[in-house]
């Protein structure tokens, strides 16, 4: 059975449907198998409490919603705001998702995680999350990571640009100045405590590492800041993985819907399967 099932795996490969018109998959870095099958399975509760942000540790200017799952930032001048997650992690691999409207961001809109000390209000326009050395940050504007009050460079690092996209050289002399790449309203927020790197994942393309090397043994928070007057971002615990190696039926299960792609995943019942392995392959997609 296993080698009349690799043989229909690969044939069909060959007739995969195009990628999608996103700009994203180009930039798309491979993921451990840790992390692709964290992403195939089914959320946690929006109840739980590592979906929640802060109601003590966040800038006055940013209203909590009952559920605490979303804050919204009055529209106050010349400040900055910013709030953390209620829970934070030691260990582990964990993902968040973050929704925040792209037409709700203005200037200073950041992401990223924070250690519990990191400052939530300052005044002035300026970026919070990433403006010292308790945070990591990725400016969604502007494309920028901070970390230290510094921009310590772009991301994602692949940054590939058309034409169209570029904008006019002022002198011959000069290299083209890339515009920044429109991030989407929905970013999955990846924190991997065991091997110290923060990255997303947008467009379900993972974009690879933004930070390493991230302080070890140390409580983590996702954390936001705004400048933007009536922005709203909604935090949910996705799911996390521990430092153990994946079950081999987890592997050969991503192994297969790999194989099938996205746009047939609903199409195991037509594998050499036994019913049980086909009923695995939908419940944990």
């Amino acid at each position: 059975m296993g080698l009349s099932l690799s043989a229909l795996l690969c044939s069909r490969a060959a007739h995969s449907p195009p990628s999608s018109s996103s700009a994203f998959p180009p930039l798309s870095v491979p993921t451990s198998s840790r992390l692709a099958i964290t992403l195939t399975f089914s959320p946690f509760p929006p109840g739980d409490s590592r979906s929640h942000w802060s109601s003590v540790h966040r800038s006055p200017h940013l209203r909590l919603s009952a559920c605490k799952q979303q804050v919204t930032r009055w529209p106050v001048e010349l400040s900055s705001d910013g709030v953390r997650a209620e829970v934070g992690v030691t260990g582990g691999l964990h993902v968040w998702e973050v929704l925040w409207n792209p037409d709700h961001r203005g200037s200073h809109a950041v992401m990223g995680i924070s250690r519990r000390d990191c400052p939530l209000q300052a005044a002035g326009y300026n970026v919070l999350v990433g403006g010292d050395e308790q945070s990591w940050g990725w400016e969604l504007k502007t494309n920028q990571l901070w970390h230290g009050g510094h921009s310590v460079g772009l991301y994602p690092e692949k940054v590939r640009r058309c034409p169209s996209d570029l904008k006019p050289n002022t002198s011959d002399k000069e290299d083209p100045v890339e515009a920044p790449l429109p991030i989407p309203e929905r970013v999955l927020l990846v924190l991997d405590t065991d091997a110290r790197t923060l990255g997303f994942v947008v467009d379900g393309i993972f974009l690879g590492e933004a930070f390493k090397d991230l302080p070890p043994g140390v409580e983590l928070f996702p954390a936001v800041s705004s400048v933007r007057g009536g922005a709203s971002i909604r935090l949910r615990y996705l799911n996390g993985a521990t430092r153990d190696p994946p079950a081999l039926m987890a592997l050969c299960g991503l192994s297969i819907r790999q194989f099938l792609g996205e746009q047939r995943q609903n199409q195991t019942h037509k594998l050499p399967l036994a019913p049980r392995l086909q009923n695995y392959l939908l419940s944990t997609h």
